[in-house]
């Protein structure tokens, strides 16, 4: 009875990991045959990246005789990996607006396939946009200082940042199931993450009570991870950032496909 339950198990696992890729390819290749959606996601975080760095770069002072583009791009990488995300709630949202929910679940496919599918296909183009993000960041002066191997080490830390907020994307884009109200909702729980962080500025010049939210949320812990990797520096951050990543999949994972499950 046990081989028998196991068997089955295996097979239902060897069936979502098949169908899972055959969702990605599709997400992949509607990410090609759109390039716009490739030029516009990268758009944004290269204007966040030249403002900060030509305008604001000069005032912001670290008491350490760096340039601000070492202090820039980590956090740059880790703000576009989680507006990157939100594309995720934003395209399940408008696939039940069409319909193709529905289609999906009149095949005999793994019913967290089109979610996992959506989900790994967007870190895929998170993939190719933070690489040009750091291609950017080099030519602005960027400079790996803790080796290489740990800079590509954090470069993939970035993705699985973004990887776990898309399933929290993925439940406001379900809930939601409008794309312009998931595009907005998006941006309302992201940008509190962003500007109250490290990204932009060290939080010890925040105000107080700002820096309480500020040193103990996952955007600032993963910066930080980025930066010691790239820079050099303490690793706790490393680690504080894979136990938020963990959790937030251990959470929103079985939330957002019981949802998914539910969801008419």
């Amino acid at each position: 009875m046990n081989d028998a339950a196991s068997v089955g198990f295996f097979k239902q696992m060897t069936y979502a990991v098949t169908d899972t890729w055959e969702i990605t390819k599709r997400n992949v290749r509607r990410n090609f045959r759109l390039p716009q959606l490739l030029v516009f996601s990268s758009i944004q975080p290269v204007m966040f990246l030249l403002l900060f760095n030509f305008v604001f770069g000069g005032a912001v002072t670290q008491g350490s005789g760096d340039t601000y583009i070492n202090f820039l791009l980590p956090g740059i990488l880790i703000q576009t990996a989680l507006f990157g995300a939100i594309q995720t709630g934003v395209g399940l949202a408008e696939d039940m607006q069409k319909g193709v929910v529905d289609r999906f679940r009149s095949l005999p496919m793994s019913r967290v396939a089109h979610m996992a599918g959506r989900v790994t296909a967007d870190a895929l183009r998170n993939l190719i946009v933070l690489g040009l993000m750091t291609f950017v960041g080099v030519l602005l002066g960027f400079d790996f200082q803790n080796g290489l191997i740990l800079a590509i080490t954090g470069y993939f830390l970035a993705i699985f940042f973004g990887f776990a907020f898309s399933w929290v994307a993925s439940l406001f884009g379900l809930i939601t199931k409008d794309s312009e109200t998931a595009q907005v909702l998006g941006f309302l729980w992201t940008f509190p993450l962003v500007f109250a962080s490290s990204v932009f500025v060290p939080p010890a010049s925040m105000p107080g009570w700002l820096q309480v939210f500020a040193n103990n949320q996952p955007v600032t812990h993963a910066v930080n991870a980025l930066r010691s990797l790239t820079q050099g520096g303490d690793m706790d951050a490393v680690w504080k950032t894979l136990l938020w990543v963990s959790a937030i999949l251990i959470i929103f994972v079985p939330v957002s496909v019981k949802r998914y499950r539910n969801t008419s």
